[in-house]
């Protein structure tokens, strides 16, 4: 049974609006301390030496995952489901796309949400992945059979499997499904392809990917949505307490950063999650800042969080 500091610490995450974002804006850009921040990162002549080439991406984050899964970070977000309740109210047999699973702190939510619904879930670390399918196949009260479906992935430089859903199925033209020589399975009773998801989940996924890689992402995922589906986005926000943290050295760009480990970290506003979304042929039905105070009770400091919230829909 969960402890009463546990829940609350989970509502906390849930569109919370504790402060104003343009109070936090004004009050760091008077600040010099975080001048560097603010600065056009420069490219050419003045710039900075470079970093390290990162260790590829799946390098990165399997390393990342070994050192946080036990860790309340990675905890089950069962705040998703008030924030997102489509999942809840969506029809029979619904199905989701979940990009960057992780170790599927996201994706148990969503199947104990509905005995109906069948997750896809991608990641580009094969013993994240394996991981992933570890905690979620040894939930209680999770029944995975047949709903969990994990595949080896990197959303950003990769274009989803023809089996999520091929392209004579996206076409509304089209009367034949071209049959699939290899397909997962799962596939046995329709060779064919899932048809499409209902849903895809990008939970703290975006920022992760280069910013000039994150548009191409974008409409890799919206090729696999159907018609009238939607995109269930949550992501760090400008001036975000841990934006704040990274040392000048630490910048690989505007907004833009790589902890040491070589995992990427970018900081969005409300027009640039705009302007990608729109680009990549999705509408807009939600966008706002959430906006969190968080007590460190250890050191008894207050720590202002600010993540981006969204959903946008395929026409």
């Amino acid at each position: 049974m969960e402890g009463g500091g546990e829940r609350a610490a989970e509502a906390e995450e849930y569109h919370c609006h504790d402060f104003e974002w343009e109070d936090l804006r004004a009050e760091v850009e008077a600040n010099p301390a975080f001048s560097y921040h603010l600065s056009p990162f420069p490219t050419t002549v003045g710039a900075p030496e470079k970093p390290p080439p990162p260790p590829p991406p799946s390098e990165a984050w399997t390393s990342f995952h070994r050192r946080h899964t036990s860790g309340k970070f990675f905890k089950e977000r069962r705040y998703l489901l008030k924030e997102f309740p489509e999942l809840l109210n969506s029809k029979d047999s619904a199905k989701v796309l979940e990009v960057g699973c992780g170790n599927g702190s996201t994706v148990v939510p969503i199947l104990r949400s509905s005995p109906s619904t069948t997750v896809y879930a991608c990641d580009c670390s094969k013993e994240t992945l394996e991981k992933a399918n570890e905690i979620v196949c040894s939930t209680k009260g999770v029944e995975v059979k047949d709903r969990f479906h994990p595949f080896l992935l990197d959303a950003s430089n990769a274009a989803f499997p023809d089996w999520l859903f091929c392209k004579s199925c996206r076409s509304p033209c089209s009367s034949n499904c071209n049959m699939i020589e290899e397909y997962p399975a799962f596939l046995r009773d329709n060779p064919c392809c899932v048809g499409g998801v209902d849903f895809i989940t990008m939970i703290f996924t975006l920022s992760a990917i280069p910013f000039d890689n994150m548009l191409a992402t974008l409409e890799r995922c919206v090729s696999v949505l159907k018609p009238g589906g939607l995109v269930l986005f949550r992501d760090y926000g400008l001036y975000d307490m841990t934006m704040l943290r990274f040392l000048p050295h630490q910048r690989v760009g505007f907004r833009e950063y790589m902890r040491s480990d070589g995992t990427l970290s970018y900081f969005f506003t409300l027009d640039t999650v705009r302007e990608l979304f729109h680009a990549s042929g999705l509408l807009e039905l939600e966008l706002e800042y959430c906006c969190v105070i968080s007590v460190n009770r250890k050191k008894g400091k207050k720590m202002q969080r600010v993540w981006v919230h969204g959903k946008f829909q395929k026409p």
